[in-house]
């Protein structure tokens, strides 16, 4: 079981209202926008309470509920699959919302290998068309 430490999601954010605004249609993203991890590194062995630092070329930040065209904001995946096209991130302890625009965020995990991936949200949390995402890595929590 993943745990996150430190993380507050807005108020009203939910499953529930992200299914409903998943009809409305997905965002473009940005040409040759790239998000990427800073810290970890793929294979990385890491302390149980860790940082993950998130890098994004050519986009922009902004905290979710803001639409502006040519950003979004990160979702961490820990132990998860990025969802299927046209579907909002969903917000768990496996899903990682940064709505506040954080470009980094402290995990706290058990011991044991995990996958972690970035994927970036528009405004209402859902993926970009087509998806800015990371590769998977895979870290070792001793």
């Amino acid at each position: 079981m993943a745990l996150a430490v430190g993380i507050g999601l807005p108020a009203g954010v939910g499953l529930r209202a992200d299914r409903a605004i998943a009809a409305e249609g997905t965002t473009p993203a940005p040409k040759g926008a790239a998000v990427y991890f800073q810290t970890p590194q793929d294979g990385q062995r890491v302390p149980r309470r860790f940082t993950v630092r998130i890098g994004l070329r050519d986009m922009g930040v902004a905290p979710a509920g803001v639409a502006t065209a040519g950003t979004g904001h990160h979702h961490v995946l820990i132990d998860a699959e990025a969802p299927p096209a046209g579907e909002p991130i969903p917000a768990d302890f496996n899903h990682i919302h940064l709505g506040n625009g954080q470009t980094e965020v402290e995990l706290t995990l058990t011991p044991g290998r995990h996958t972690l991936q970035l994927v970036v949200g528009d405004h209402r949390h859902m993926p970009h068309q087509p998806p800015v995402q990371s590769p998977k890595i895979t870290v070792t929590v001793y």
